[in-house]
């Protein structure tokens, strides 16, 4: 029993640390969107100031991959083990979160002019992260791969906030057809609700069932 246990705290923790390396080079990134200005030295004050669609578009983008991690992180207190299926679908919302310094880019060069299309790449992708996320949680709860807790309102609480993620995503991304601003301020109250600190059992026994996704 010992020697499994070591095992799975081994294989989960390899992949919480790839995990970790992969946000962190994707959170890094971001700073490459920011240039300095080429033009006069007397308009440089001008030029940083024209400068702020970028500036906007990197404090959206880091405060939402860090949160990410955080969520991520999060996840893994519960996470005991793994399997195949898991490091799959964990790799997919890798691949996304790699991909963010794309529609950062995108949204700082196009929101000054409006672009609905650039807000909608935007949005759309953090949805799919989203969907990534509920994803991986009702995986793992529907797979047996979380540690016993005899709180079972915790399954439920959690599964609620991991499936607000997505559908405010969404509604982000239709408004962003409409009004990009709209898009953007759903976009950061979602923000805003996910600096609360997720859920937490308020404790844990050996003998209780693993928790299920809600229905």
């Amino acid at each position: 029993m010992l020697a499994r246990e070591s095992t799975n705290g081994r294989e989960t923790g390899r992949v919480e640390a790839f995990s970790d390396g992969v946000f962190a080079i994707a959170i890094t990134l971001l700073v490459l969107n920011i240039h300095v200005p080429s033009g006069r030295a007397e308009d440089l004050g001008q030029q940083l100031l024209q400068g702020w669609p970028t500036y906007v578009a990197y404090v959206l983008s880091f405060v939402t991959v860090l949160l990410m991690w955080v969520s991520h992180h999060a996840m893994f207190r519960s996470i005991v083990r793994v399997d195949h299926g898991f490091l799959l679908l964990n790799g997919v919302l890798l691949m996304l979160i790699a991909v963010v310094p794309f529609p950062t880019s995108l949204l700082a060069s196009y929101i000054g002019t409006g672009a609905a299309l650039a807000a909608a790449v935007y949005s759309g992708t953090f949805f799919l992260v989203a969907v990534c996320f509920s994803g991986l949680w009702w995986y793992a709860a529907a797979h047996g791969l979380m540690a016993p807790v005899s709180d079972p309102a915790f399954a439920r609480r959690t599964a609620r906030r991991y499936a607000s993620g997505p559908v405010l995503y969404l509604v982000s991304f239709a408004l962003a057809f409409i009004n990009i601003f709209a898009s953007l301020a759903i976009y950061i109250a979602l923000q805003i609700f996910y600096l609360f600190p997720p859920p937490q059992p308020t404790n844990a026994t050996s003998g209780a069932a693993a928790p299920r996704p809600a229905s």
